[in-house]
């Protein structure tokens, strides 16, 4: 496991964002997935940041071994909501995470942004396994860091 920077060390250790690298990382999907805004529009890949594309990747590839075809689709494990997005964070002027290529979100509609734990479908008790696998290789939750934003993980510190 990489000991990833703090979000204020994100553009020396990652690079500029928007850079080639940003989008270097081809992310082999361990299962199908849906794209949250056209549910009939099937990923088997995406691309990300090279540093952290085999991490990303086995996180799916453990959570698959967990829950089973049956189990991911049940939980909205496999319904992608972006990984690369030239933009910076909402509300704010830094870059987000996402334009470095260094985070995820999963199931955008029952994880809004500023939802908490009282409303996020992830931050139910069945998702901890979920958690567990993300943490183990090193990326943070927003949702079981900061009670917001449950759809996201990333690959830097808060």
């Amino acid at each position: 496991m990489t000991d990833w920077p703090s979000q204020a060390g994100v553009r020396s250790y990652f690079g500029e964002p928007g850079s080639a690298q940003a989008t270097a990382g081809i992310v082999e999907l361990a299962y199908p997935m849906k794209i949250a805004w056209d549910k009939k529009q099937i990923i088997k890949r995406f691309r990300c940041h090279a540093k952290v594309q085999a991490p990303i990747q086995r996180i799916f590839q453990k959570t698959l071994a967990h829950y089973g075809a049956d189990g991911v689709a049940k939980l909205g494990l496999d319904i992608f909501g972006g990984c690369y997005n030239f933009r910076p964070m909402r509300g704010a002027k830094t870059w987000s995470m996402h334009a470095y290529g260094i985070a995820v979100d999963l199931d955008p509609e029952n994880n809004q942004l500023k939802w908490g734990r009282d409303r996020a479908r992830f931050a139910k008790p069945e998702y901890e396994a979920f958690w567990k696998i993300v943490e183990g290789e090193g990326a943070l939750s927003l949702g079981r860091a900061k009670n917001y934003d449950w759809m996201h993980f990333q690959f830097a510190r808060v």
